[in-house]
C-alpha cells in the first residue's frame, strides 16, 4: 500500500511531508530508524520524548536534524549541575526605566525545546519542566503563562550508571510520552558514519549536509487530526488494558503501568497504525509501540534487577503471554 495516497486531501500530503522527514533526518544520522520513528509519532500525539543511550551515539543530532526539518522554532538548553529552574522557564527582570517587573522568557518558550543531558542537573531544576510538559504552560509569580503550539520537549540523557547523573523522578519519567534507546551502531552504520566524516560532513552545519525543513505546522495539524479519525476496535481497546493491568501484576516490578501510560500506549499505537496507511489499529501496532511507550513507567524489583531482568524484558514476556484479539 502506498501511504501517500490511500487517503485524499490533506491527510494523504501531510502523511507524505512527515514520511519525508526520516529521509532528511537521514542524512545526518546513520542507523536510528526506531528513534527517528518514534520522535514523528510524537509529534503525532503531541507527546514528549526522552532519548537515552551512552554519549556519543548522536542523541544531540539526532534532535537537532529533526529540528532542521520542520518548519518549527527550536532552542537548545545543555543541562548542567548549576543550571537553575529560571533559567529554563523565565524569570521576572526589575527595569529601573519603568520601576516595574516584566517576565523574560526563558528557553521552554519554543515550539521545540532540546534538553540535552536533562539528567545531568538536579530534580529542583528537573521538576521545572513539569508543568510545561503536562499543562504546556508556566507559571512565575502566580501567572500562568501558555507555551507555543506545537510544544515538544525532546529531551536526551546518559545511562544512569554514568557519573553525574540524577535519575529522573518518577512523575517526570511518566510525562514522557516515550523512551526512545539509541544504542551504538552496527559496524557497516559505523563504517558510513566514518565515511560521511573523511568526505567533509559536519555535524555543526546540517544546511551544508542537504537537510532542509518538509513539514510545518499546518502539515502536523492535518495529521493529528487524520489520527484522531483512526478507528479503534472495543477488543484493540481491552488488549491495551490487558497488556498495561498485567504488568501491575508482574512478580518482577514493584511498579506498573498507570491508566496515563495505557492512554500513551494506545494513541501511540493509532498514530503508528495511520504512519503505515491504515486508518484502523490492529495488535500489531500495539505491540510495536509498547517498549518505548511503557518502558519508562514501570520499575523493577531489586531482585529481579540483579538477576539480570530488564524492564523491557518484562514488557517483551507479557506481550507473548497476553492473548492477542483476532
Amino acid at each position: 500500500m502506498d501511504p501517500t495516497t490511500d487517503n485524499a486531501g490533506s491527510s494523504g500530503g501531510a502523511r507524505s511531508a512527515l514520511e519525508s522527514l526520516r529521509t532528511e533526518i537521514s542524512k545526518a544520522v546513520v542507523g536510528q530508524d526506531p528513534a527517528v520513528t518514534g520522535l514523528v509519532v510524537a509529534l503525532l500525539c503531541r507527546g514528549h520524548v526522552l532519548l537515552e543511550g551512552v554519549p556519543g551515539v548522536a542523541k544531540t543530532l539526532l534532535v537537532r536534524a529533526l529540528a532542521a526539518s520542520l518548519e518549527l522554532d527550536t532552542k537548545r538548553v545543555q543541562f548542567t549541575p548549576d543550571l537553575m529552574p529560571s533559567d529554563v522557564t523565565g524569570s521576572l527582570v526589575y527595569d529601573a526605566r519603568s520601576t516595574e517587573f516584566s517576565f523574560q522568557p526563558g528557553p521552554v518558550f519554543t515550539n521545540l525545546l532540546l534538553a540535552d543531558e536533562i539528567n545531568r542537573t538536579p530534580p529542583k531544576t528537573q521538576s521545572s519542566l513539569l508543568e510545561a510538559m503536562e499543562e504546556r504552560q508556566v507559571t512565575v509569580d502566580g501567572t500562568p503563562r501558555p507555551l507555543p503550539e506545537p510544544f515538544l520537549v525532546a529531551a536526551t540523557q546518559n545511562p544512569v550508571e554514568y557519573e553525574g547523573t540524577y535519575p529522573l523522578p518518577e512523575a517526570q519519567l511518566d510525562r514522557f510520552l516515550l523512551k526512545l534507546t539509541v544504542p551504538l551502531p552496527s559496524r557497516q552504520d559505523e563504517i558510513d558514519v566514518l565515511t560521511r566524516h573523511v568526505d567533509g560532513f559536519n555535524p555543526r552545519d546540517l544546511r551544508a549536509a542537504g537537510v532542509r525543513p518538509v513539514a510545518g505546522p499546518d502539515d502536523l495539524e492535518a495529521a493529528r487530526a487524520a489520527v484522531a479519525k483512526t478507528a479503534v476496535s472495543p477488543e484493540i481497546t481491552a488488549y491495551v488494558v490487558d497488556v498495561c493491568r498485567a504488568t501491575r501484576e508482574s512478580p518482577s516490578l514493584t511498579l506498573g503501568v498507570s491508566p496515563r501510560g495505557a492512554t500513551a500506549l494506545l494513541s501511540t499505537a493509532r498514530a503508528w497504525a495511520w504512519l503505515t496507511g491504515r486508518d484502523y489499529v490492529i495488535p500489531d501496532d500495539v505491540k510495536a509501540l509498547a517498549l518505548p511507550a511503557l518502558r519508562h513507567r514501570v520499575q523493577l524489583r531489586p531482585e529481579a534487577e540483579m538477576e539480570g531482568v530488564t524492564a523491557d524484558s518484562v514488557i517483551t514476556a507479557i506481550l507473548a503471554h497476553v492473548p492477542v484479539p483476532r
